[in-house]
């Protein structure tokens, strides 16, 4: 499968090639937009930006916003039908880092939405050619709208390792799996406590990237919110795991090792409530 979309297309905002003099295409853009439609039967909204569009399924999950990082399933094709790029599997980027007609089109889907998008040049690569793409041609996108900020991808993804590993685990209205090993006899922290703690942090895969077993202190406020919601479930001098999504975790920001969309797994065991 050609791979432009990823060096000069879709992440890119400048194109592999420049035509010397610029040209305003959206007069014969538009015209070939009509036509397309009417050959094709299909009605289509027309937005402010001159983006058409057609929602054909809606979903029920987020709408991404500009910042937010999404994953797209798509088939790319002009209005002859030829096709130029198709994932159907599905890529996962930053909203920001694609062409702007996907960009707002992508803005009235939820998650797990389909539509497509009738795309002019000034909203795509205006006079630039990119790839198979040639200067000042309308693009059409059949999109899929898999997931927002990896939080479908994260419940399945921790739903499968614990099938795969025999383990149940409780899942709480935020989206945390936690399981209890020992419920311990003491007091449970709440979220604005001291509490000193023995943990073991690993991804997935098995990979550790954090631990400490000798005991550590801090305040729960000053914690990512999947483990400081995690050490509520506990009392004092109990242990227990937690399966913390990347919206309750660092989300679509890498932290030194930990990359962005992680799923964190934390051993802990609760030492005290100070």
């Amino acid at each position: 499968m050609k791979q432009f979309l990823f060096i000069c297309a879709l992440v890119l905002f400048t194109a592999c090639e420049k035509d010397e003099v610029p040209h305003d295409y959206s007069a014969e853009n538009e015209a070939e937009i009509q036509t397309y439609l009417a050959e094709n039967n299909l009605d289509a909204k027309k937005s402010g930006s001159g983006l058409y569009y057609i929602i054909n399924e809606q979903g029920k999950g987020a709408v991404p916003l500009a910042t937010d990082r999404v994953k797209v399933a798509y088939k790319g094709y002009f209005t002859d039908g030829t096709v130029f790029e198709e994932n159907t599997e599905g890529i996962s980027i930053y909203l920001s880092q694609l062409i702007k007609g996907w960009q707002e089109g992508l803005s009235y889907m939820r998650e797990g939405a389909t539509a497509t998008l009738v795309i002019p040049a000034h909203l795509a690569y205006g006079d630039n050619s990119s790839g198979d793409i040639p200067a000042g041609a309308v693009i059409i996108f059949d999109l899929e709208l898999i997931y927002v900020n990896f939080n479908t991808e994260n419940d399945l993804e921790i739903q499968e390792y614990l099938a795969e590993n025999n383990l149940t685990a409780e899942k709480t209205y935020s989206g945390l799996y936690y399981s209890i090993d020992e419920p311990g006899t003491g007091e449970h922290p709440t979220e604005t406590n001291n509490v000193t703690v023995i943990y073991k942090g690993h991804f997935l895969d098995g990979e550790t990237f954090d631990e400490n077993t000798s005991g550590i202190s801090f305040n729960l406020e000053n914690l990512i919110k999947g483990f400081s919601e995690g050490m509520t479930y506990l009392k004092e001098g109990g242990s227990g795991t937690f399966y913390v999504p990347a919206h309750l975790g660092y989300g679509n920001t890498p932290q030194g090792s930990i990359p962005a969309g992680s799923v964190l797994i934390f051993e802990v065991e609760l030492v005290s409530v100070d």
